[in-house]
């Protein structure tokens, strides 16, 4: 029964907002409902009952989700009114940088730059509000063209996108084959 509680939680975890429902779960785990419905039952009171889990299992429209605890809905109002309190990861900010620099700009673009993908921090500075798509490229495709926006400005104390502080006069951002300069010049500009 752990082993299958185990399993249930780390697929209830993956699956987020769109939960699983018990036949789902069964196929999961190679089990029978009625095994999935007692672990989820265990489960469902393991959480309520202990008051050091900040997550409970609830069940929702015939699917099973992990869902916050409503006695934390303070301490989670607050990351969501502030994300961009969270610090960005290296690569998230050498996206922005680039970004920023040389927008509007394409994905493939920006890993052609990066020389490594790209994917991951371009949908972090979306989700935090840093970048958004602002267009789409001529050509086959039409790939997508992401640049910067207001929130970029006022995170970084920003008038506009010119007030970005320039780049050495010997370093093109298009030849740079050097990210590490590029990142260094980058945040020497916004410490201090």
């Amino acid at each position: 029964m752990k082993k299958l509680k185990s399993k249930i939680e780390s697929l209830l975890f993956v699956s987020g907002e769109d939960g699983l429902t018990k036949k789902q779960l069964a196929f999961l785990t190679e089990e029978d409902e009625e095994n999935v419905r007692e672990a989820l039952d265990s489960l469902m009171m393991e959480y309520e009952d202990s008051e050091e889990r900040g997550i409970q299992l609830k069940q929702l429209a015939g699917t099973y989700q992990l869902v916050t605890k409503e006695e934390n809905v303070d301490c989670i109002q607050k990351l969501v009114e502030n994300p961009t309190t969270q610090s960005l990861s290296q690569a998230s900010l050498e996206v922005l940088a680039i970004i920023a620099y040389k927008q509007p700009i394409t994905r493939v673009e920006i890993e052609d730059i990066r020389g490594v993908k790209s994917e991951r921090p371009i949908h972090t500075l979306s989700a935090k509000g840093l970048v958004q798509e602002v267009g789409r490229a001529e050509g086959t495709g039409r790939a997508i063209l992401y640049g910067t926006t207001q929130e970029f400005l006022q995170y970084f104390g920003l008038k506009d996108i010119s007030a970005l502080p320039p780049l050495p006069e010997d370093v093109e951002v298009d030849d740079m084959g050097d990210t590490d300069l590029f990142m260094t010049k980058f945040q020497e500009a916004f410490e201090g």
